[in-house]
Parts: structure tokens; C-alpha cells; sequence
């Protein structure tokens, strides 16, 4: 009897794990009609982008295409349509004119980016480019005195090497499969600004303090002598520039020094040159606008209203992050993603839906600083620690909220979605999955991912999901460079991203009961946004 008894709740487990979701099989076809036949997501990629340019946070691109937004949503006949306010971010960033040309020995235009806020020159300087070769920052004494009026350019060791794979790919069937039989993971807590692109900072932090504390030094140096800028560059190769920020954007922080970031290949070229003994000068005319005197900084928000009385304050929610850097337009990081986001509500909306529960689009500001806006709205809306008790504080909408899905590793199609631990998920995104699987999308792996704006979410124990996206060329090629731009989207990738999110979205709201939660993490007064 004991055994029989220790039995059924298994059983019953199983039953509850394989229960059948109750699909509108009508309205997803309809879904999918309006997604792949009447798109409109590359014309709303287009004024993301090429309309608008790039969207630093709080910078004039960013509150351009914002307002742009905004009043699309609104135009489509979502309620609630409003820039809403999440917090002091600090200065906006604008870079207004960058010509950079080396002048002797002989003329050359270079393929160079100013980092975000950072100063300008004032006005053209021709000036002498220093080579600094310090094996750490003690070694840079030799250097003091000599700076002033200089472009000074620090020697690297390394050499641009070939590459022999393609920049673009899509996930094999194999890599797939490999994914959907993943075991669960041991939950990390990410910390503030745990983005890709900080880890990869971090890890490379680690290896470099060295010479980071070398630059640092010499920034300093830098400013105190008057020397013109100092030049940078990256991982980047055949004429890619991976340009991000130049020091802090607090409102009361001193402009920083400017920093520009030159292709590796021209940047070995001058090096090389000035080791020759053979003097080389550049022209620079770098003009940079700091703004935003309200210091704040703002999200997008929507809301297609729940018709349910019993679940119409219940919240379905779907987003990405619509800021960027300044290098291109942010095209695949995230123009896509809002994008896509943006369609998914337009294509429910124009089929008439009647959601049982609340849908509400928000597209982040602050995500490439550390997730900053997604963090400050799940604290606003949902759950912070009390920093006093060290307890959870739970918003009124928090009981409310059934899930939030994301969309953020650019242009690729949507190949599965990623569970975050959260195995009660399983079966019910499987069936979900069940009418695109001739678009590719089958893969449902427990494993989690990080950097971007879904963890924001599940920080707070909140189903929060992330899709998986095939790479293209999005490490390789457009994420933080010069080259993110709209040519570099894929229309029919778009296209099954936005379908896809709209049917996901569609059933989170029309089902019975909202998502399964996963138990509410332990509070960490400092950790991981809260």
C-alpha cells in the first residue's frame, strides 16, 4: 500500500507534465497568415534604424525612435502607449562629426569611432601620433612631459590573424539536439551589468589588469598634459569596429577623455609605421553633444487590454531592449528585437484578438549599461529586497503576472526557447512549438541564458524566457560594431520571429492558468539587480 501510495502523486505529476494544451488552431493559423504574408516588421526596423539612427540611452537618437515608437503602438490601437520613467540614468551622448585621417607620410582615411561619452577635439588638430610602450604602469614615468599636443597610440604585440570560417552560420541539428538533451543547471546569480559583452570585459579584465591599469594611468596623464586623444582598438578585423563606452555617464561625472577606436588593421598600420622611426600625424575633428538635463531615462510601454473580468488585470508580457551603441544603428542589437516585438502586437491587433488577460509590450533603455531599465521596472511593478530585513518586498503585481518573453541575440530565426531551469514549462512550450515545426522551431533545452533583459524577470522567481536565436553573424560580426546595420537583417528570419512570439504571447493569455513559476530565489541585498 505504501508503495501504491508513494506512486500516484508520481503519476499524477506525469499526467499534469503531459496535460494538452487547448490550442486555437484557427487564430494560429490566422496568426501565421499575418505574420508571413502582410509583414510590416522591416519597415518597423527601418525607422528603428535608418530613420532615427543610433539610440544611446537618453541620447536625442534614443528619444527620436522612442516617440516613434510610442505613438506606432498607439496608432495600432494599443492603450497605454507612454515613455514611462524608470529612474535617474545620467548624461545623453550624441557624437556630431568624426573625421579621422592620417596626413603624413603621405594621406590616409581611417576607419575610426569615438567612444560614447567622451570629449571632442574642439575644432581640427593636426598633431604628431606618440607611440607608448610601457610594460606597465610604472614604465610610463619615461613618457611624462611629452604628451602634450600628441596622439598616442599604445604598442600591442599581437598580429591581425586569418579567419577561415564563415561569419554567418545557423545551428545544426546536432547542436540542437545537444541543447534539447541538456541537464539542468545549477541557477547563477549574474551580477549588475552581467551583459555578454561585460563578461567578455570581465574575462578579459582578468587576463589584462596590467594593462589596464597602464591606460588608466595614462588617461590621466593624458588630460593633465593636454594631449589630443588616445587611440584604441579592438577584437575586430577586416574593417569591423567594436566601439562601446569611454568612461561614466553620471550626471556630475567630468567629461572623459577622448578615446577613439581605430580598425585593427589600421591601427597595426600606424604602429608599425611610427616604430619605423618615420613621423606620422593625423587630422582630428571629433565633435561630441552631452544632453538630457532631466538625467532620467525611460522605457516604452503598450498594453492590448484583457477582455476576461476574471483575469484582465493578469499580465502577459513580451519585450526587448531597445537602446544601443553609437558605432552603426543597432540593427541586430536590438532594433531586431524590438522590432519583431513590436510586429507581434501589431499582427494581434490587426487579427481583432480578444486576450483574456492583459498583453503589455515594454522595450528597455539602460540594458547595455547592465540591464538597467528592465531591473528598475521589475522593482517598480514586481519584487526588490528591502535592504534593511533583507526580505523580499512584493508589488500588487506580482501575483498577477503570468510570464515575459525576449528577444535579443539578433537577426536570427527563433530555433526553440530556453527554459531557465524552469522544467514545468516543458511540455506546455513543446506543444506550443507543435504548428511552427516546419519554421524551424522544435529545440526546448533547460538550460539557461544569460545577458539580456528576461533575467531581469526570473531574478524575482517571475517566468521570464529567452529564445534561441541562430547566430548568423551576430559575435562574429554586428554586435557593438560599425557594421549593425539594416542590411544585416534577415526579412524572413523577422518575419517567423515576430509570428512565432505573437502565437506564444496568444496562448500565454488565453490559457486557463498563468505560466508555472519555479520557487522564489533567495534575496541578495546588491546581488543580481536587487
Amino acid at each position: 500500500m505504501k508503495k501504491i501510495l508513494t506512486i500516484i502523486p508520481a503519476l499524477l505529476f506525469v499526467l499534469q507534465l503531459s496535460a494538452q494544451e487547448k490550442l486555437d488552431m484557427d487564430m494560429l493559423g490566422k496568426i501565421r497568415k499575418e505574420g508571413l504574408e502582410n509583414s510590416q516588421v522591416m519597415d518597423i526596423a527601418f525607422h528603428l534604424t535608418d530613420a532615427n539612427g543610433p539610440r544611446l540611452t537618453s541620447s536625442p537618437g534614443f528619444f527620436r525612435a522612442a516617440n516613434w515608437a510610442k505613438n506606432q503602438l498607439a496608432q495600432w490601437g494599443l492603450v497605454n502607449a507612454a515613455l514611462e520613467p524608470w529612474g535617474t540614468f545620467g548624461k545623453g551622448w550624441e557624437l556630431k562629426k568624426s573625421y579621422v585621417a592620417m596626413t603624413a607620410p603621405y594621406y590616409r582615411p581611417l576607419i575610426a569611432f569615438p567612444k560614447s561619452w567622451t570629449m571632442g577635439t574642439k575644432g581640427l588638430k593636426n598633431a604628431e601620433v606618440l607611440l607608448i610602450d610601457a610594460k606597465d604602469s610604472t614604465d610610463l614615468v619615461k613618457y611624462e612631459g611629452k604628451l602634450g599636443g600628441k596622439v598616442l597610440i599604445l604598442y600591442r604585440a599581437d598580429t591581425l590573424k586569418q579567419s577561415f570560417k564563415p561569419d554567418a552560420e545557423r545551428y545544426t541539428d546536432e547542436e540542437l539536439e545537444k541543447m534539447a538533451k541538456a541537464e539542468p543547471q545549477q541557477q547563477r546569480q549574474f551580477q549588475p551589468g552581467d551583459t555578454a559583452a561585460q563578461r567578455r570585459f570581465r574575462e578579459q579584465f582578468q587576463r589584462n589588469r596590467g594593462p589596464m591599469r597602464t591606460l588608466t594611468l595614462l588617461r590621466d596623464m593624458a588630460m593633465k598634459e593636454g594631449a589630443v586623444a588616445i587611440l584604441s582598438t579592438s577584437r575586430g578585423q577586416d574593417g569591423t569596429v567594436f566601439v562601446q563606452g569611454g568612461g561614466s555617464y553620471a550626471a556630475g561625472a567630468p567629461e572623459n577623455f577622448l578615446d577613439i577606436v581605430l580598425a585593427m588593421e589600421d591601427y597595426l598600420s600606424l604602429q608599425r609605421v611610427v616604430k619605423a622611426g618615420i613621423q606620422v600625424k593625423l587630422d582630428l575633428d571629433v565633435q561630441t553633444e552631452f544632453s538630457n538635463p532631466d538625467s532620467k531615462a525611460y522605457n516604452i510601454v503598450a498594453e492590448i487590454k484583457g477582455t476576461d473580468p476574471k483575469l484582465k488585470d493578469e499580465l502577459v508580457m513580451l519585450g526587448g531592449h531597445f537602446d544601443s551603441w553609437h558605432g552603426a544603428t543597432g540593427a541586430t542589437d536590438n532594433a531586431a528585437g524590438s522590432a519583431v516585438m513590436m510586429e507581434a502586437v501589431r499582427i494581434l491587433k490587426a487579427l481583432g484578438v480578444k486576450p483574456r488577460r492583459t498583453i503589455r509590450i515594454a522595450l528597455w533603455s539602460g540594458e547595455e549599461q547592465g540591464l538597467l531599465g528592465s531591473r528598475a521596472y521589475v522593482k517598480n511593478h514586481f519584487a526588490e529586497v528591502d535592504t534593511a530585513t533583507k526580505k523580499w518586498i512584493l508589488k500588487p503585481e506580482y501575483d498577477k503576472f503570468s510570464t515575459y518573453f525576449n528577444i535579443d541575440n539578433g537577426t536570427g530565426k527563433i530555433r526553440g526557447i530556453y527554459l531557465q531551469g524552469n522544467e514545468k514549462e516543458s511540455d506546455i512550450f513543446r506543444q506550443w512549438f507543435e504548428p511552427f515545426k516546419d519554421l524551424g522551431a522544435t529545440t526546448v533545452t533547460i538550460s539557461n541564458t544569460g545577458g539580456t533583459d528576461h533575467q531581469s524577470f526570473d531574478g524575482v522567481g517571475l517566468p521570464g524566457f529567452q529564445f534561441i536565436q541562430d547566430p548568423i553573424e551576430y559575435d562574429t560580426r554586428t554586435h557593438h560594431t560599425n557594421m549593425d546595420t539594416y542590411d544585416h537583417l534577415i526579412p524572413a528570419d523577422l518575419k517567423q520571429i515576430a509570428t512565432i512570439v505573437a502565437s506564444f504571447v496568444y496562448n500565454a493569455a488565453m490559457r486557463d492558468d498563468k505560466l508555472p513559476r519555479k520557487p522564489m530565489p533567495e534575496p541578495r541585498v546588491g546581488g543580481f539587480g536587487f
